[in-house]
């Protein structure tokens, strides 16, 4: 096993950087290094820059559009975006159903839904979760019963992320209840501009409506949208699910994060307390132990060996590490951390320092301080744990599948 990268892959990456820092709207990087409110157009603007260039779907083959990289390409670009400050690519389209529609899909799916998704032109929301089936999702019960040439949906689905802005929903729905739970789920694209589609925010404790109930009264969907075999919905989940896991291990933006939370250290005056300097140190040797396990997983795939199914056990650690440097900025600004000002947000009151550290708050708004709101983003992230299947659930499966 070699983990260094060669003088070509080297090359790639120089590549990579330089095109990024070329074409990455310097706003847009400003806002992600100082953790300001990314817009959906801030979001949509950059899918579209790399839509134009075809690397939106920067994991897809050729056959599809894709640039047709192996696995430490993708890595390394996925690296030199999150490093230079580009926002993270909303994965439901290009990462998540966009595999899905390539390998169960037929040939007029494909060629009606691809383009969209990488041109960035079209938003794409994920409807999994319900309330009540959430690591259980196999107990789901949002119904398409088949009508003629249609399909009726009635149900409901929860914590869809940034659903209010989706032009369309790939769902699990359930089309039978006999046998198992697992084998009456089917795969269902669905136009969320459709009669019957009514999404409504859920407001979270920093006054955002990042995720979102979705309600299907009689929604008619035509039977062509339906991904694949009836009943067979949840083998493409599973497929799906393997991409998001590994996605949200997410040890690019971890690194840069790590970065962020030094900076704030500084400005607070504690990045030289031995104990806080300890555990940084713990949290960096971390990130680098995921990094290297990442790496581990890319030089087996590009050698042509079968890697270790450990795509749970990335988003373990991935998850317990985003947990864990939002705790520490948050200690490191102390009470400093806490307000949910929306006003002092929009201002600009976040990130790192800018005059005299985090803590000048009597000076505020006459050039003191651009501190996050880091409690608010702690609290977010309480979450990481949870979706994508919770950790609780993984570990059982990595019991299973790698420990035997």
């Amino acid at each position: 096993m070699d983990l260094a990268f060669t003088p070509e892959e080297q090359q790639f990456r120089e590549d990579i950087r330089t095109w990024v820092l070329t074409n990455l709207p310097a706003d847009i990087s400003h806002k992600v290094h100082h953790a300001l409110r990314l817009s959906k157009e801030d979001m949509q603007r950059w899918a579209r820059i790399l839509g134009q260039k075809g690397w939106l779907g920067h994991g897809w083959p050729k056959a599809f559009g894709g640039p047709g990289w192996n696995a430490v390409q993708k890595h390394l670009f996925e690296e030199e975006c999150a490093l230079a400050g580009a926002p993270r690519v909303v994965p439901f389209g290009p990462v998540m159903v966009a595999p899905v529609i390539m390998a169960f899909g037929n040939t007029e799916q494909q060629q009606r839904f691809l383009p969209g998704i990488a041109s960035g032109e079209v938003w794409w929301s994920q409807g999994y979760s319900e309330p009540g089936s959430g690591s259980d999702l196999a107990s789901l019960r949002c119904k398409a019963e088949r009508r003629g040439a249609h399909y009726i949906v009635n149900g409901q689905k929860t914590w869809t992320t940034l659903g209010q802005y989706g032009d369309w929903i790939f769902c699990l729905v359930r089309t039978s209840t006999e046998g198992k739970p697992q084998t009456g789920i089917s795969f269902l694209l669905i136009d969320m501009k459709s009669p019957g589609v009514t999404v409504r925010p859920i407001v979270l404790l920093d006054g955002e409506a990042e995720v979102n109930e979705v309600w299907f009264e009689n929604v008619e969907v035509p039977a062509e949208n339906l991904i694949g075999e009836e009943n067979k919905g949840w083998t493409y989940a599973k497929h799906l699910l393997s991409h998001e896991r590994t996605n949200i291990a997410d040890v690019n933006r971890a690194k840069r994060e790590l970065e962020r939370l030094k900076r704030i250290a500084k400005a607070e005056g504690i990045y030289e307390e031995p104990r806080f300097r300890d555990e940084i140190a713990k949290l960096e040797v971390d990130v680098v132990a995921l990094e290297m396990l990442v790496l581990r997983v890319l030089s087996a795939e590009k050698t042509g060996k079968n890697s270790l199914d450990i795509a749970g056990l990335l988003k373990i650690r991935g998850s317990e590490l985003q947990q864990r440097y939002t705790e520490l900025m948050m200690l490191a600004a102390g009470p400093f951390s806490l307000p949910f000002m929306a006003e002092a947000m929009d201002a600009g009151w976040q990130g790192d320092q800018v005059h005299g550290g985090l803590g000048g708050l009597g000076g505020f708004p006459g050039g003191a301080l651009h501190c996050a709101p880091l409690a608010s983003t702690y609290f977010n992230m309480r979450k990481t744990t949870i979706y994508g299947g919770s950790n609780e659930v993984q570990r059982n499966i990595v019991a299973q599948t790698v420990l035997g």
